[in-house]
């Protein structure tokens, strides 16, 4: 997962292959309840695992449920319809699929809780569920601001169930799936639910029903404003329960595919299709109805571009709610004005989302009519070139999600060709729903290799390339090269293969460089599954590496190599030669300095700290003859590309130069 401050995305210009979808959190947090109200046990296959599950699973564990983990499958042992717990502070994160359900449950069932949130959650209402509840008997307080959380429940009274339970239904389904899920714990009697005004999001309500009955609850239901539970109602456990990819993240592959992926190599979604329980799989249909070429199968869809530019759209979502939001990017693509309605829902979810999408379309250009239930999109001109664009997320993971597919505005008919990026602020708060959504979608997505992004930080022997390269590159969530240690690897696994190091074993040494499988990670360094970070970095490791790039055989096998570290979503090199050699077109070429006195007091400190016994005048001498041969040597001779920003680190700190690369980097990005 990227958990950077931001992801700046380049322009991308296709897509092709497969994905594989996570489990829905709509049915993996009310699976979960729905097991741990059981008796015995439920395995819950393929489950989730996101911030919202995660407090679901927790509140469950503090009431008293055993949860048993094994890969992506779950194991609750249920409480039979009581609670084990009855005091508890059950802290519910920002996840309305558990803040709302366990209200009723708990209201119903009785006991000392508080419920608490991240802050937007205290911004998002609950008031209707809590009347509803009040009115059969419950004791809930607010914490702070009457009609939303936090929450204070303690035992109810004698709750009064004969009289039909009035809930709206115009604010959120949640609130009707709440009770639904929580009054076949009391029902001794037919206990009906009637819905005052239009019930939005009914889908998700169709999800609650189809997953009652799975757990042996069969509502009785009179359209969208009746729904009955029949006496005697008891939770039983299937057994086993598998949760089906989500909808509403399919829409992003599917938009993806509607604007991105040729027919002849079309994007293809696991998980879900064509059988799915979820509502949100009818944003197909409104893809379709955009230009999407789609094949489905029962758990399967297969998209491609067909129309293009995207076709504008006019629709009523009251039956996409979630998956809605990603029409509103595919719109910056259409042929002319689009309009999403009956949306009002999303002004009480993780953020006010009309707002949000409003503000954050118009950065592209785009002229956004906003009212209480509906956006109208009009597209910025073709002949207007994207600007760069930091999308503000939030902290909505739909949010994060949808902009990402902004990054195509290059493919637009007749478009002015841009070399302007999209940056993803807080991209991590994707967790809540599809932690690794970013890796995944990149997986998928192509640029030409020289449209993605690489930074280079040379300089001479322990000037602080390498820390200095490695902390921006994590800061970037870009790929990492350290190109010094390219050589002292392919030294290390030739003499492992019993390679000597000379001009008689050249070929040899050339074709296995060619194919090493060396990854840096998190401060390590990997050759295939083996840890060799230590290993390179003695003395005879660097007199090995001398020797190896000495071999032109070898040092073209590595040039390949390292080339082939430019991947999406960039690249951070550091080295001697970068700038100049390996990457001549970087966009951000830094040349790292510093006296050479400074460099030998660090490097002895360093060396002082390993037990390695030496004086700084050696090592000034010694640094000081290296620098006048790596910059008089016939290939690659150490010196500042003619376009590198020189930056001397004698007397900074190493946060302050990745702070100086970092600021020249927005500026390059345009922002």
């Amino acid at each position: 997962m990227f958990d950077t401050a931001f992801l700046d995305l380049p322009p991308l210009q296709g897509a092709a292959g497969t994905v594989a979808l996570p489990g829905s959190k709509s049915i993996s947090n009310r699976v979960l309840l729905l097991a741990a109200l059981s008796a015995g046990q439920t395995v819950v296959r393929d489950l989730l695992d996101s911030d919202d599950t995660r407090v679901m699973l927790a509140a469950l564990a503090q009431l008293g449920c055993t949860i048993a983990r094994e890969g992506h499958s779950v194991t609750i042992t249920g409480l039979d319809g009581q609670l084990a717990t009855t005091e508890a502070e059950l802290f519910m994160g920002n996840a309305g699929t558990a803040i709302r359900p366990l209200t009723a449950v708990l209201a119903l069932l009785g006991g000392n809780f508080t419920l608490t949130g991240v802050p937007r959650m205290y911004e998002r209402p609950i008031g209707d569920l809590v009347d509803a509840l009040v009115q059969l008997g419950c004791a809930i307080g607010y914490g702070a601001n009457p009609g939303y959380p936090p929450l204070q429940i303690g035992m109810p009274g004698a709750l009064q169930l004969d009289q039909p339970i009035r809930v709206r239904g115009d604010v959120s389904s949640q609130f009707l799936t709440a009770l639904l899920l929580a009054l076949p714990l009391v029902a001794r009697r037919d206990i009906t639910v009637e819905v005052v005004g239009e019930l939005i999001s009914k889908p998700y309500v169709e999800i609650t029903l189809n997953l009652l009955a799975r757990f042996g609850i069969a509502v009785a239901r009179e359209g969208w404003q009746r729904f009955t539970i029949p006496a005697g109602s008891r939770y039983q456990s299937p057994g086993e329960i598998h949760v089906e990819a989500d909808a509403s993240s399919a829409s992003y592959f599917v938009a993806l595919g509607a604007i991105a992926a040729d027919a002849a190599r079309p994007l293809r979604i696991e998980g879900v299709g064509a059988a799915s329980i979820q509502g949100d799989i009818r944003f197909v249909e409104a893809a379709q109805a955009m230009g999407a070429t789609v094949e489905a199968g029962p758990n399967w869809l297969q998209v491609a571009r067909g129309a293009w530019p995207l076709k504008a759209i006019d629709l009523d979502c009251n039956h996409i709610p979630d998956a809605a939001m990603t029409l509103a990017v595919m719109a910056l693509y259409a042929d002319g004005p689009s309009r999403l309605h009956n949306i009002a829902s999303w002004r009480v979810k993780e953020t006010d989302r009309i707002a949000a999408m409003a503000a954050e379309l118009r950065k592209f250009g785009a002229e956004v009519e906003e009212g209480q239930d509906y956006l109208r999109i009009v597209p910025p001109p073709i002949a207007q070139p994207w600007p760069s664009a930091a999308i503000h997320t939030y902290d909505d993971h739909r949010v994060a999600m949808c902009f990402s597919l902004a990054a195509f505005h290059r493919l637009r008919p007749g478009a002015v060709p841009s070399q302007s990026p999209v940056r993803i602020l807080d991209p991590k708060c994707v967790a809540k729903t599809f932690p690794d959504y970013f890796e995944v979608l990149l997986s998928v997505c192509r640029t030409p290799t020289a449209q993605v992004p690489v930074l280079c930080i040379d300089g001479p022997t322990a000037s602080g390339k390498g820390t200095v390269a490695a902390a921006v590159a994590r800061a970037l969530g870009y790929h990492f090269l350290d190109s010094g240690a390219m050589y002292r690897i392919t030294a290390y696994a030739a003499l492992r293969a019993d390679h000597a190091i000379g001009a008689e074993n050249e070929a040899a040494i050339a074709r296995m460089a060619a194919t090493l499988p060396v990854r840096f990670d998190d401060g390590r360094i990997w050759l295939d599954t083996e840890d060799v970070t230590d290993a390179i970095r003695t003395e005879a490791a660097g007199m090995n590496a001398s020797k190896v790039s000495a071999l032109p055989a070898v040092r073209a096998a590595l040039v390949d190599l390292q080339l082939s570290f430019r991947r999406l979503p960039g690249l951070v090199a550091d080295g001697r030669d970068m700038g100049t050699v390996i990457f001549p077109a970087a966009p951000l070429k830094v040349y790292l300095t510093a006296s050479a006195e400074r460099r030998a007091e660090r490097r002895h400190k360093q060396l002082i700290s390993k037990g390695i016994s030496t004086t700084i005048a050696d090592l000034r001498a010694d640094l000081e003859a290296r620098d006048a041969r790596d910059s008089s040597r016939a290939v690659a001779p150490l010196r500042a590309a003619a376009d590198a920003l020189i930056l001397d680190n004698s007397d900074l700190t190493v946060q302050a130069c990745v702070d100086r690369v970092l600021a020249w980097w927005d500026q390059r990005q345009g922002f």
